[in-house]
């Protein structure tokens, strides 16, 4: 997910985008821990863009 796409996206899409992937990360933690996972690189991604979604979630709290 790119940041352009991020910002386009409004604070309640911002807050229910970052739960998908919370949640989606905890899924693919206890799958790698488990069992094989076709691409650890996943996981990576997936914190990265948790982490996208919560700069500009925090960027435009402030701006109100």
């Amino acid at each position: 997910m790119k940041i352009k796409e991020v910002r386009d996206l409004g604070v309640d899409e911002l807050k229910q985008k970052n739960s998908e992937l919370v949640e989606e990360l905890f899924r693919l933690r206890l799958r790698h821990a488990s069992e094989k996972v076709e691409s650890t690189a996943i996981l990576s991604s997936l914190r990265k863009d948790i982490a996208r979604i919560k700069t500009v979630l925090k960027e435009k709290e402030a701006a109100n």
